[in-house]
């Protein structure tokens, strides 16, 4: 769907002011960008940009989304696309990016070091970040705590059990799951690393220049373990990753009882955003946790 001239002038303007090169849309055409914006190439037949649009009531996502990216580009480890400029056009809001040519390409060691590299970027506040944000298009309550388990608890699946209530889902065994993640995390102080937040295969690419490259970030400081988990609950990277990955970053051995619970996470906010089959694998994964 074209942008109406209306839209096409005003982000044009944006993008001039902030380049401060004058930008003239010539061509627009609808690229993938998942199942929550509409998203675009912009060009002016010598430069291109990347734009995703939603309601104007969603502009505060596009912001905390700039501010994501902007923090991962503050670390100097993976690249990630540069954010230009987000506002609202004629009732549109939007952000506008870097566009980067993807294309495939083997590298994945690559990526683990880079990912690894990332992750020892910290935080001295403790977990969370200095603004909420979402997780698609679910609320992600970014709060600083001081303990690992709390935060793991009351600003990530607790949240999401409640959405997923008001949505009819029925979870028999959560409250002996809430319960027990004091135990299920007992010992385990992670540092608090720099996280992309959502890193499943959709969000991880390599550039034509066979750069690795992530995106569409849910940024906060958390466990690094929570972003390893997400790279193997929906397809998961190459082993050349998580070994480039361990070389630089080791992974303790208690990552792969820790990694349903937070899993769970992902699955339950995919049942917040889809509905479906997802409360069924989200209680599978419960049974599993507590066995």
């Amino acid at each position: 769907m074209a942008l109406s001239e209306s839209t096409a002038q005003q982000i044009a303007a944006h993008i001039s002011q902030t380049t401060g090169q004058s930008f003239q849309i010539k061509s627009q055409r609808s690229v993938s960008g998942g199942c929550i914006n509409q998203a675009m190439q912009l060009s002016d037949g010598q430069r291109s940009f990347f734009l995703k649009l939603n309601q104007a009531n969603q502009l505060a996502m596009f912001e905390a989304e700039r501010d994501g990216l902007q923090e991962m580009v503050a670390s100097q480890s993976i690249r990630v696309p540069q954010p230009l400029c987000c506002g609202v056009a004629a009732g549109s809001g939007y952000i506008v990016m870097e566009w980067l040519e993807l294309g495939g390409g083997n590298s994945w060691e690559k990526m683990g070091q880079q990912l690894a590299a990332m992750h020892q970027y910290t935080s001295d506040k403790g977990y969370g970040w200095h603004r909420d944000n979402t997780i698609g298009e679910t609320p992600q309550n970014n709060g600083w705590r001081d303990d690992w388990v709390e935060f793991w608890r009351d600003r990530r699946l607790g949240p999401q059990f409640s959405f997923a209530h008001a949505k009819g889902g029925h979870f028999p065994r959560r409250d002996e799951l809430m319960n027990a993640i004091p135990r299920l995390l007992a010992g385990h102080v992670p540092t608090a690393s720099l996280l992309h937040g959502d890193l499943w295969s959709g969000n991880a690419a390599i550039t034509t220049a066979g750069e690795p490259i992530i995106f569409d970030p849910a940024t906060y400081y958390g466990d690094p373990e929570t972003d390893l988990a997400m790279t193997e609950l929906f397809g998961r990277f190459p082993q050349a990753f998580y070994q480039a990955y361990d070389s630089v970053n080791p992974i303790d051995s208690g990552y792969e009882v820790r990694k349903p619970l937070y899993n769970l996470y992902h699955v339950l906010n995919h049942y917040n955003l889809f509905g479906g089959g997802y409360s069924d694998q989200a209680n599978r994964a419960i049974a599993q946790i507590l066995s």
